[in-house]
């Protein structure tokens, strides 16, 4: 695994974090964590998928172990995979992104024809006003701790996801802190991202290239009218629903995840990132 730290003038001086598995002759595929998160949310599939392709992981500015600027810009986000892409260079490349990374990436993908397969993964349609509210409340909240321990004990993942192992949720918490500069410990992500308006979105008829919708059974945050209603926009879109499993779904049903992306991107390979995988 190589770790990426970058900054390019489009990025304002802000460095970026990223990690990079697999073979650099494989299809590339670059992941995009949701809100609140960092790329570690990725840590219990992206070993399968680099066995396959070369998948690179981001921590966008303000979250995990990329900068956390003094600044907030509305389309930031964007620009940070812009920049990723720009300094990977891939002549084409695929998308799979977690619930507020589900949102750029189909943003991106209505951009860029380079884009060539997608996985959208529990972005949020559909559901009600309240539910996004409570969980857009509890995101901007600052908390602090006196130990790592204590902050360890604290960390929860958000909405609740009551079948991922206790083990994982310690893991991913054992990831997701840093020390602060008076001693105390937080969580690796600017709350303040969380009160600011999101970018508008690109028309879903825009993605042309062949997307697959995955919904936890159990999800609030993405209904089932809500996916019909976003697969149904979609020129080349599909919906798999995956039971047992609610709004982080790849951290519950991690397998099933693994599954559903390899075999709807290995379906769509263009013809040369198809030859280079097969190396």
């Amino acid at each position: 695994m190589e770790t990426l730290r970058f900054t390019r003038p489009e990025l304002g001086g802000v460095t970026l974090h990223a990690q990079i598995r697999g073979d650099d002759r494989s299809p590339c595929l670059v992941m995009l964590h949701g809100g609140g998160a960092n790329l570690h949310w990725w840590d219990e599939i992206a070993p399968s998928l680099a066995e396959r392709f070369r998948v690179i992981c981001l921590d966008f500015r303000g979250h995990g172990d990329s900068d956390f600027p003094e600044e907030l810009i509305v389309g930031a986000f964007h620009r940070d995979l812009e920049a990723l892409i720009t300094e990977v260079a891939p002549e084409g490349f695929a998308l799979v992104g977690h619930s507020m990374g589900g949102h750029i990436a189909l943003d991106h993908a209505a951009r860029d024809p380079r884009v060539w397969g997608l996985v959208a993964i529990e972005v949020s349609f559909g559901s009600a006003k309240r539910e996004r509210r409570r969980t857009r409340l509890a995101l901007t909240l600052r908390r602090q701790y006196a130990t790592r321990e204590e902050a360890i004990d604290r960390y929860r993942l958000m909405p609740s996801t009551p079948n991922a192992p206790e083990s994982l949720r310690r893991r991913l918490a054992d990831r997701s802190i840093r020390e602060e500069p008076d001693g105390r410990f937080a969580f690796k992500f600017d709350p303040r991202w969380f009160g600011l308006d999101p970018a508008p979105h690109a028309d879903l008829a825009d993605v042309r290239c062949p997307t697959l919708l995955i919904r936890g059974a159990d999800s609030t945050l993405l209904t089932a009218d809500g996916a019909a209603s976003v697969v149904e926009k979609l020129p080349a879109g599909r919906l798999l629903e995956i039971s047992g499993a609610g709004h982080n779904v790849h951290l519950e049903r991690p397998t099933e995840v693994i599954v559903a992306i390899t075999e709807h991107l290995a379906a769509h390979l263009p013809p040369q990132a198809g030859e280079a995988g097969a190396q």
